[in-house]
């Protein structure tokens, strides 16, 4: 039995949950923000509020795209390909960046959850190149692996030399 699939079918449900988390902690902070009746550093409260609403609808939907490849991915069972890929890419880096924020500002039972969703979009996007080379077969330089007509190399080695 192959890990593939169900490594695509975990990213993806972890993607959509992640993306309504983050679309509604940042919801809830807009809504703290609204109430108060401070500003910081002299910043309007109701810019903040808007600032937060729109920040937490971008990156949940950014996780959601995010998951709609993981997804397809699963269903197609083969690679993510040219946009689908960066965005896998990109979510890593992303998971990656925030694991390190996270280890100082949260602690560290955050950080291992940004650790482990990296390791899953990694391990995504490894299983399924290890299956397009093997697939595959080796790669040539040429039509007959570049070897001459009767099987030696196009050009001989160079002769050794004594000192």
């Amino acid at each position: 039995m192959s890990v593939r699939r169900p490594v695509a079918w975990t990213v993806a449900v972890v993607l959509f949950a992640e993306a309504v988390g983050v679309a509604a902690l940042n919801w809830f902070l807009a809504i703290v923000v609204d109430r108060q009746d401070m500003s910081l550093a002299g910043l309007d409260p109701d810019m903040m509020s808007v600032s937060s609403k729109i920040g937490g609808v971008v990156f949940g939907l950014y996780f959601a795209l995010c998951a709609l490849v993981a997804l397809l991915v699963a269903l197609r069972d083969r690679a993510p390909a040219g946009l689908g890929r960066v965005l896998l890419i990109s979510a890593a880096v992303v998971h990656g960046l925030l694991g390190a924020f996270t280890w100082g500002l949260v602690g560290p039972g955050a950080f291992v959850f940004m650790i482990v969703v990296l390791g899953l979009i990694v391990l995504l996007l490894m299983t399924y190149d290890a299956r397009e080379e093997s697939v595959a077969g080796p790669r040539s330089e040429g039509g007959n692996g570049g070897k001459g007509d009767d099987g030696s190399p196009v050009s001989p080695p160079p002769a050794p030399t004594t000192p």
